[in-house]
């Protein structure tokens, strides 16, 4: 199983292991992209797939990359017959975190004029669910070293994984990971609850796919105001979250699709959901 040694933006609930699958199709709007490729996944296409494609640099997070990927993100945003996203890597490598060759010789000035990674963390924007598929290395900057290269880089964590990765696993743990740079394995990842599922080899990808398929079958504008009030539970106290559920909750009796769930439920029949 592959190592995992930091957390993904709050977007995303992980499915970690190692895979191999098939070159994707390019992107059905005809986008040509150099860093990552998608395709629409599923019976009924339901699914935006993105594969990051930067094989010889281990998908380090260069930002030509993080354009496309938000470029795609809000493609798939925007399309009505997607209800869910699966973001992947390659065969070696989720991400090995910030590209170091494109960021060493930047000043301060330079990073603090042109805000410098203010654009990374789109994917938290995303009110589609996300759910990353973990296959291989899946890193960032530690203080310490790169757990790819071996080399020591001396930079903080950035782009919000200091604060993620405490939210996520506590304290103690991210102290840990963050200050040595240590690697951690897919079973510890899904004990300190990092992770969601762990699958073998062959079928990472396709599970993925099979569970975002299940959420884009549900109510999309439903689906979005669950996952609000699942991210606010990181930012909020327990007084303020449940604030904002009985909120969200209140706020679905002005939709059809609640209407047609409950009366779905009540004449045991699937629900025929318009999404609105």
């Amino acid at each position: 199983m592959a190592a995992l040694r930091v957390l993904l933006p709050r977007a995303c609930s992980l499915l970690l292991s190692s895979v191999r699958y098939p070159e994707l199709r390019r992107f059905a709007s005809g986008a040509n992209f150099q860093y990552i490729i998608t395709e629409k996944k599923g019976k009924n296409s339901s699914v935006g797939l993105i594969q990051l494609n930067r094989p010889k640099a281990l998908n380090a997070l260069c930002n030509g990359l993080m354009e496309e990927l938000n470029q795609a993100l809000e493609t798939f945003e925007e399309d009505p017959s997607v209800g869910a996203i699966v973001l992947t890597g390659g065969e070696k490598a989720f991400a090995a975190g910030a590209d170091i060759k494109e960021m060493q010789n930047r000043t301060f000035q330079d990073c603090y004029g042109s805000k410098f990674l203010s654009h990374w963390d789109q994917i938290t924007r995303v009110k589609k669910p996300v759910i990353a598929a973990v296959n291989g290395y899946a890193v960032s900057i530690s203080p310490q070293r790169s757990p790819v290269q071996g080399g020591r880089i001396h930079a903080c964590v950035s782009a919000g994984g200091t604060q993620r990765l405490t939210r996520a696993v506590g304290k103690s743990l991210a102290m840990e990971m963050v200050l040595t740079g240590d690697r951690i394995s897919a079973q510890d990842a899904k004990q300190a609850g990092l992770v969601s599922k762990i699958f073998p080899v062959e079928t990472l990808v396709e599970e993925a796919i099979q569970c975002a398929e299940k959420i884009a079958s549900n109510s999309k504008i439903i689906v979005a105001m669950a996952k609000e009030s699942v991210n606010a539970a990181f930012e909020m106290t327990l007084t303020e979250g449940n604030k904002l559920e009985k909120k969200l909750f209140y706020s679905t009796f002005a939709t059809n699709d609640r209407r047609e769930g409950m009366a779905a439920f009540v004449e045991k029949r699937k629900a025929n959901f318009k999404d609105h």
